[in-house]
């Protein structure tokens, strides 16, 4: 198999079948009721990042007729039916089941067909007093043109008539009214009833449009290209490039047009010219023309037996609460699963270097920073202190650009030494060295992680992480800081495995070197945990050894190029997908070669991009103890889940392992950790 990419799954595809995996949680009778509304949720925020980053090229591929190479017409279709599909099943499962089964359990999304004169009147009120002063309808006519319309921005299109002259008028949704309203418990008769926006304007259009006669209207909300493009060789600025790049984010290529299923055939039609759109971007919806703003619902909905039981991340046993950090990581290394353990041990690992008078030196990478500010604090109290401190931000973190912008100008303004990395490269490792002095010696102390620097996702997605004063592993990592600064070549690596240099070609190795033992009759097992498998040399190297009679089991939770029906692997594949209550988030890469065991925990997944257009980290345990309880906790467990583990078939599609558990007791992995570590 030699760069053959057509026998390979489709990308795009996987990532659908993925989030039809996502939607199913909301068909979950044993999950709470506006859990599964939240998965439901989650599934339209998703899309909205599908079109907006994989879209564009397909589109542009069906709008040129392009017919060979990776990106077709054909595969636009194939995408653009599925994905059809798979809104279509969405907007299914709201009407029909999850909207009945709240409104048994008294929660209501209450539309203007079904409200009380009681709460007609407080929803008008509420219009004229909160919405109206904010909605500015623009007629189309020579003078007016058609409008720009910001990215996933909510709009209503009107076609009125005045004085027997007909016109069409757009109307954008403001951003600055709530998007959902809970209506006054003395109007709601008992129940929990809600409100979109939407639904307010569109009970009260006719005020709006006070003398004139609406004769059709719909909602419409247009999703467009979203990648920046800033050319890094070119700029003198990256900072300021993006923040000017980003200003135009809102306004890029059109890839989909959504409006709701009454829409009119004329006025769906008029969208599309004016969008450059063909009809295979228009998306008919049966309800609120963006789910994804429901999510604020289960939040805002009392009912504790509507939601999963609260888990609060447990302090790890091993690691003693009232002895200084760095005093226990002199004597062995920190594990930490998260989020069933707490990050909250890395806050304090941060905290006491800051406090520490003889720590002189804190250096780390952020890459998704989220809202929580007491990292940023700490850092900025470091600088106060007279420590030096280095802050690798990468800018270019996908819709996490400006929040790292202004990270990295707040630490600028109080004297941080703040890089963005690699000119080409974005910097995905995840790793914090503190350098302290001990005697006349300066020692270091490391933080390496799966995952990122973000309390938020700490608590929702699974990631290991560790914490080390191993002299080889931490002096590797000032290397990697030091070539992050500079750009001087890297210097040779013994432990870690750095992308784009070691990484890939470290994992091919490994892979060839099973291989051959199985070609010798010797046993070889590889298990590898990631989000994503779509690095095609990598998908080869594992075809390869599989068909030579390695052992391998790949858990990935989300797109998987690789086929398990190739005659050449005999079933030797299993390609399994976890999804859960939590976001499967940990990378792990378990080889055991006739009886030699090599582990890695890793930044990266299995990907072209992660491999060659980042800045990467793998880093071996070799600890007995922590490979074992890594095995069990983070791969066996995975592999023996009958609940929330899907299976990759022969016919490239993925089934619940559930509905052939027969007999067998059912297990989640998570839930079972939630429970062990809940009870500790």
């Amino acid at each position: 198999m030699k760069n053959n990419p057509s026998v390979l799954l489709d990308r795009d595809l996987s990532i659908l079948s993925f989030n039809a995996r996502v939607l199913s949680l909301a068909q979950r009778e044993d999950y709470p009721l506006l859990e599964r509304l939240r998965f439901l949720c989650i599934v339209s925020n998703n899309l909205d990042e599908f079109f907006e980053v994989r879209m564009p090229l397909q589109m542009e591929a069906h709008q040129q007729g392009v017919t060979h190479g990776p990106v077709t017409a054909t595969g636009c279709e194939q995408i653009a039916s599925m994905a059809h599909a798979l809104v279509a099943k969405q907007y299914e499962l709201f009407n029909d089941a999850l909207m009945p089964a709240l409104a048994e359990q008294a929660i209501h999304l209450v539309s203007g067909t079904v409200r009380t004169p009681e709460q007609i009147a407080w929803v008008s009120s509420y219009f004229k007093r909160e919405v109206l002063p904010f909605l500015m309808p623009v007629s189309l006519d020579p003078s007016h043109p058609f409008p720009q319309v910001a990215n996933k921005s909510l709009n209503f299109i009107v076609r009125i008539a005045i004085d027997k002259e007909e016109k069409i008028a757009i109307v954008r949704v403001p951003r600055v009214v709530p998007r959902l309203l809970q209506l006054p418990h003395n109007i709601s008769k008992g129940q929990q009833c809600f409100v979109s926006l939407t639904s307010i304007i569109r009970s009260n259009l006719h005020v709006l449009f006070e003398g004139a006669k609406i004769l059709h209207f719909s909602q419409f909300r247009v999703t467009r290209n979203s990648d920046l493009e800033v050319d890094e060789d070119d700029v003198s600025n990256l900072r300021m490039a993006l923040r000017e790049e980003l200003a135009h984010r809102q306004y890029g290529k059109a890839v989909r047009l959504e409006v709701t299923h009454e829409c009119d055939d004329a006025l769906a039609d008029f969208l599309l010219k004016q969008f450059n759109l063909p009809a295979l971007a228009l998306y008919r919806v049966n309800g609120p023309v963006n789910l994804g703003r429901l999510i604020q619902l289960p939040d805002m909905a009392k009912g504790d037996h509507l939601k999963f039981t609260p888990f609060q991340p447990q302090w790890p046993q091993h690691i003693h609460k009232n002895i200084l950090l760095l005093a226990q990581m002199r004597e062995r290394d920190l594990l930490i699963h998260q989020p069933y353990e707490s990050f909250d041990v890395v806050i304090q690992l941060l905290e006491e270097a800051v406090k520490d008078d003889h720590v002189l030196a804190i250096r780390m990478t952020i890459y998704r920073t989220g809202a929580d500010p007491r990292m940023l604090a700490l850092l900025q109290e470091a600088v106060r202190r007279g420590k030096e401190v280095l802050v690798v931000v990468e800018l270019k973190a996908r819709f996490d650009e400006e929040a790292n912008i202004n990270w990295a100008e707040a630490l600028e303004s109080v004297g941080a030494q703040v890089v963005y990395g690699v000119v080409g490269l974005k910097t995905h490792a995840k790793m914090l060295l503190i350098m302290r002095r001990e005697g006349k010696t300066i020692h270091r102390y490391g933080h390496l992680s799966t995952g990122n620097y973000n309390p938020k996702t700490t608590r929702l997605y699974t990631d290991w992480s560790m914490l080390t004063a191993n002299p080889d592993l931490t002096k590797e990592m000032e290397a990697v800081f030091r070539h992050l600064t500079s750009e001087l070549p890297l210097t040779r690596m013994r432990h870690l495995l750095v992308a784009p240099f070691t990484l890939h070609a470290g994992m091919i190795k490994q892979l060839a070197k099973a291989q051959r033992l199985a070609r010798q009759g010797k046993p070889a097992r590889v298990i590898a945990k990631m989000n994503a498998l779509t690095d095609i040399p990598l998908t080869e190297a594992l075809i390869k050894a599989a068909a030579a009679g390695v052992e391998i089991d790949l858990i990935i939770r989300g797109a998987c190029i690789l086929p398990v029906d190739l005659p050449a692997i005999k079933g030797r594949i299993r390609v399994r997908s976890i999804v859960g209550r939590l976001l499967e988030h940990s990378r792990v890469f378990y080889f055991n070669l006739d009886g030699q065991v090599q582990m890695w925990l890793s930044s990266a997944d299995w990907m072209s991009r992660n491999m060659v257009r980042r800045v990467e980290l793998a880093w071996p345990i070799t600890d007995p103890k922590m490979q074992l309880r890594i095995m069990q906790e983070g791969l066996q467990m995975y592999l023996d889940d009958n609940l929330d583990a899907w299976q990759l078939t022969e016919q490239g599609v993925y089934k619940a392992v559930r509905e052939s558990a027969g007999d067998a007791p059912l297990q989640s992995c998570q839930q079972i950790l939630l429970k062990q570590y809940h009870s500790l």
